[in-house]
This record gives structure tokens, C-alpha cells and sequence, in this order.
């Protein structure tokens, strides 16, 4: 394949992605069901940052658990790099860890309380056989430089860190393997304001300095506004309406975006949200 159609393919391409969850209620033998993902289908391109923008429950962690292989679909197709990867295999799994990865809206449950920082930097770099030691000990150093830490903070525990630190370290491990996309599940909603401001900008210039993909999810449409270039909203499972984050900010369509926009005020730095 040619460098140039390589841009133009998708890093991820759900294809009408459905999902639908049997509840507790009904009968035995006519469960009710939870349509979480309905009809969804979303291209996330090299170098571009998808927000995907809702209230709780309207789907956009069950999409992005569909894209990163924690979920799968009811019905629909899921590729990565132009390969079907809708029933993932041990292997497939693997392959995608290191080309896509996650970063968790809580940063405490995400690391091992238990191993400093440095081991939980170094252990992707192992499970996926990446280097000698030397060469692993100096991706470390990388890493923890890159997200804006000092080195004194690779001999911490998470727990001897401030929230903001601790984010910043999820973000140094998901880094680790040079990914080609991050998909960040609500990063900065359990955070303080002031440093929610600091991990945006830090995500949005490691996306601007490697040419990272980014699906990035959340309620605040503001933050959304702020670091992505195209926006989907998403309600009840659905895409309501999708386009660039100008036009969606600036002129929404769907009552539903309207109503969005109305209701969240920016929580961001006002500097940011200029």
C-alpha cells in the first residue's frame, strides 16, 4: 500500500455499530433489552481528534469500548487499518495494544496501587517485548519527561501523587508503545479544574508533536470544543449530529446539541475557551 492511501485510510472504522445489553427485567425468555449503541458508524482519521459528546448512559464509553476492543458488537463491523477486526482474537488483541490506547477517566483505579511509577511504565514495555533493558530504561525516562514529571516521580507510588500527576502518568504508560491513537474516556472529570486545563493542553501537544489520532469523550461539550476538530453528539445511543467543532459549536443543527450548548457553561480556564 502507498504512503498516500495510507492517510487516507482509517485508523478505526465502526461500521454501523449496534450494541444491545439483556437487563434484569422481563422474563427468562423475553429479557428486556438496552439498545446502548445504535447504528453508529464513526472514521477516525490519522492525525485528527474525534470528541464524542453526551450525557451519562447516551453510548459514547460503549462506542469507545467497541473501538478499543473492550466491547463487542451486537451487529456491524469494526477495522482497524483496514482490517477486520470485529471478532478479535488473543493475537489481533495484542497487535491493536500497541497502535491504540486507553487513558481512564480515573486515574487512581487505572494504576496499580501496589508498583511505582517506574514499574508501571516499564510493564507494557515488557508484556509486548519492546527493547532491551537499556533501551526500556531510557523510554522510561522519555515518557515521564514527555508528560511533564520529574524523575523523582518514577520512584513514587500513585497514591503519593496528586490527581493531576497521577493522569499525567496513565497518559506517560499509554504513550509507552508509541501508539498511533489514544482513546481518553472522560480524562479530566475527576479533576480539579485548574489541572483539568493543564492535562488538555498537555494531550493536545503531544497530539500536535506526534501526530496522534484521538478519540476523546466526554459530557462537557466545552472540553470537547476545546481539543477536538470534528465533533459527534450522541444521545440515547444515536448520533444526533456530527461535523467540524467550529460549524457543530458555532451553528448546531439537532435541538439536542442546542440544548447541550445551553446547559454547560465552560469549566475550563476562560483563556482556554477563547
Amino acid at each position: 500500500m502507498s504512503n498516500a492511501s495510507a492517510e487516507k485510510e482509517p485508523i478505526i472504522f465502526l461500521d454501523d455499530i449496534s450494541v444491545t445489553f439483556k437487563t434484569r427485567t422481563g422474563s427468562l425468555l423475553h429479557p428486556n433489552l438496552v439498545h446502548a449503541v445504535n447504528h453508529v458508524t464513526i472514521k477516525l482519521m490519522p492525525g485528527e481528534t474525534i470528541g464524542i459528546v453526551g450525557e451519562s448512559g447516551c453510548g459514547k464509553s460503549t462506542t469507545a469500548n467497541v473501538m478499543c476492543g473492550l466491547q463487542s458488537p451486537t451487529s456491524g463491523k469494526v477495522y482497524f487499518k483496514g482490517q477486520d477486526v470485529t471478532k478479535r482474537t488473543a493475537d489481533l488483541r495484542k497487535q491493536m495494544g500497541r497502535v491504540v490506547s486507553v487513558v481512564f477517566q480515573d486515574p487512581a483505579t487505572a494504576l496499580n496501587p501496589r508498583m511505582i511509577v517506574h514499574d508501571q511504565l516499564l510493564d507494557p514495555l515488557l508484556v509486548h517485548k519492546v527493547g532491551s533493558p537499556k533501551e526500556q530504561e531510557k523510554r522510561i525516562n522519555e515518557l515521564i519527561g514527555l508528560v511533564g514529571l520529574p524523575k523523582s516521580a518514577l520512584r513514587a507510588l500513585p497514591g503519593q501523587l496528586s490527581g493531576g500527576q497521577r493522569q499525567r502518568v496513565a497518559i506517560a504508560r499509554a504513550m509507552s508503545l508509541n501508539p498511533s491513537a489514544i482513546i481518553a474516556d472522560e480524562p479530566t472529570s475527576a479533576l480539579d479544574v485548574s489541572v483539568r486545563a493543564q492535562i488538555l493542553n498537555l494531550l493536545t501537544d503531544l497530539k500536535k508533536d506526534l501526530g496522534l489520532s484521538m478519540m476523546f469523550i466526554s459530557h462537557d461539550i466545552q472540553t470537547v470544543r476545546y481539543i477536538s476538530d470534528k465533533i459527534v453528539v450522541m444521545n440515547h445511543g444515536q448520533i444526533m449530529e456530527e461535523g467540524p467543532a467550529k460549524q457543530v459549536f458555532e451553528n448546531p443543527q439537532d435541538p439536542y446539541t442546542k440544548m447541550l450548548l445551553g446547559a454547560a457553561p465552560s469549566l475550563l480556564h476562560p483563556k482556554l475557551g477563547q
